[in-house]
């Protein structure tokens, strides 16, 4: 325990006096003039810009970084509306020394996707979110092209909007950019059914390290497999993706079980393990364990654990295939009167949180304030079922703070038919769930956060005996910056990068390193988990 806070502590000091080094001074009228030759349209945003903090902090879905000082805020922000600024941005950028951040949702767990401790531009592809829905018969159809500032609400409503028996295999988060969604992987309610985002991208453009526009041939099959899971932003900026769409029926059946800790919910959890990755591909059934902390006279603390589901077809359909099905979950004891029956797009607001009735344009809010909040976050995946006797230490753990969840993702079905190798992501076969801690506060104080995220680092390395081992693996849109010790101030070398790399990317990291080293070989693309050339 003191070694994981000496190790912060010694990071948040070099990263302070990092900021404090004297770097090749930075004149800001040459990187604005340098703009106007290369692309005169493009709309840049200084610091002095009324409207700079607004679009700073206005996708920022976690504003712990906002009022950070071990962090640097963008000298300027462009706003591409077409791929020719962007290129321009990154000739610029490199002419004049600045790195680039690439934000098209504002969800970067670590604030990697906006923030620096380096000059830097942000590039915010905001204004790059056409959505075009294909469903003409023939060879390309039901597909659709997503630029990367698009929101998966954006997505989802487009894809209703053309279809009710189509759909895509995304997160649950509307709010959630496509843009890295998609290159790190991107699981949701229908992974069982039909794998990962990424399994489903046929296309793609990219802005390369030399302002050049590329599409699938023109990258190259290496770096279209790189990009599919092994996170876009280490080999350029991705501007859109090629989607295809996958069936849906007309009619879903969710439910949502609610059991605490005196209703038995540890030993469903228990069994829950053994079951959820064997069930049918067309049930996934999410565990979220979150405290409930009493609250009124009589009412003792403890955990509560939902059983958050869908079944693709109705309601008699799926007490048909539940009762007969060999690996059934009996044992919830869901009725027909726990169960609604809804289009697919009305069980994508469901999973969103958002009541019954709501209409399917509040997929369009980009800035809901329901996901905005203060949290660290970390994530394993396991592959042995976790004893009751550990889960209930877990449960005694987290009522040690005031708000914290535990969110359990199913797997199987689908994903253990796809090799590791097939895309950049590779945590397929063998794993049953993923299981990600998230710990929030209410007041951005330093004492609020130093113990809240000591109080998940805890929980993470409780967890060690019990999930995966050599690497212990975790996944990439859940970035985490405790999982390796970091370059300051300097490129990582491939070695060190292999701390993160391989729980990430397991023995896809090397193929990543070369892919990196033949398209972007001055490492121009990087952050704090980026990754390296190779070699």
């Amino acid at each position: 325990m003191k070694n994981i806070e000496a190790i912060s502590s010694v990071r948040s000091t070099l990263f302070f006096l990092m900021m404090l080094v004297s770097t090749k001074p930075i004149i800001s009228k040459d990187f604005l003039q340098c703009m106007a030759t290369k692309h005169s349209a493009t709309t840049v945003y200084t610091r002095e810009s009324t409207l700079y903090p607004s679009l700073f902090q206005r996708s920022q879905q976690n504003p712990r970084w906002l009022n950070s000082t071990l962090t640097l805020k963008p000298h300027y922000i462009v706003t591409p509306s077409q791929e020719p600024e962007i290129g321009a941005t990154i000739l610029c950028s490199r002419e004049h020394g600045f790195r680039v951040r690439v934000r098209s949702g504002g969800h970067d767990y670590e604030g990697l996707s906006y923030l620096s401790r380096n000059p830097y531009v942000l590039i915010d592809l905001v204004h790059l979110r056409a959505i075009t829905i294909n469903m003409k018969d023939g060879d390309d159809d039901q597909t659709a092209w997503v630029q990367c500032g698009a929101t998966l609400g954006e997505l989802y409503y487009s894809i209703a909007q053309s279809s009710s028996t189509h759909g895509f295999p995304a997160g649950v988060c509307p709010t959630v950019g496509v843009g890295g969604h998609i290159s790190g992987g991107g699981f949701g309610a229908l992974t069982r059914k039909y794998g990962l985002a990424a399994d489903h991208v046929v296309d793609a453009r990219l802005v390369d390290v030399n302002g050049r526009i590329l599409d699938r041939r023109l990258m190259g099959e290496e770096v279209f497999w790189a990009i599919r899971g092994g996170g876009g932003a280490s080999f350029g900026v991705i501007t859109a993706w090629k989607i295809k769409l996958v069936p849906v029926p007309l009619t879903v059946t969710v439910f949502t079980v609610h059991k605490t800790l005196e209703q038995g919910a540890s030993k469903l959890i228990e069994r829950w393990q053994k079951t959820a990755d064997k069930l049918p591909e067309d049930l996934f059934i999410r565990v979220i364990v979150q405290n409930l902390d009493g609250g009124s006279y009589g009412v003792k603390k403890t955990v509560q654990a939902s059983f958050n589901s869908m079944f693709l077809g109705n309601i008699q359909r799926y007490f048909n295939i539940n009762m007969h099905h060999q690996h059934s979950f009996s044992e919830l004891g869901v009725e027909a009167k726990d169960c609604k029956e809804l289009s697919w797009i009305e069980a994508v607001l469901y999973f969103a949180g958002h009541s019954s009735g709501t209409p399917k344009e509040a997929l369009l809010d980009r800035d809901h304030q329901l996901f905005k909040s203060y949290f660290k976050a970390k994530s394993d995946f396991v592959n042995q079922p976790i004893p009751e006797t550990a889960l209930q230490q877990v449960w005694e753990r987290q009522m040690q703070v005031s708000e914290a969840y535990i969110i359990m993702e199913p797997l199987g079905g689908m994903m253990n038919h796809v090799p590791e190798t097939q895309i950049a992501y590779p945590h397929r076969r063998g794993n049953l769930y993923n299981i990600q801690y998230i710990v929030k506060w209410k007041v951005n104080e330093a004492e609020e956060a130093r113990r809240h995220i000591h109080w998940v680092r805890m929980l993470h390395k409780f967890m060690s005996p019990y999930v995966s081992k050599s690497p212990r693996t975790a996944y990439f849109n859940y970035r985490d910056l405790d999982l390796g010790i970091n370059a300051i101030n300097r490129s990582a070398s491939y070695l060190e990068a292999r701390l993160w790399g391989t729980k990430y990317f397991k023995n896809n990291f090397e193929r990543l390193a070369k892919v990196k080293r033949s398209i972007d070989p001055s490492n121009f693309f990087r952050d704090e988990q980026s990754v390296p050339p190779f070699g």
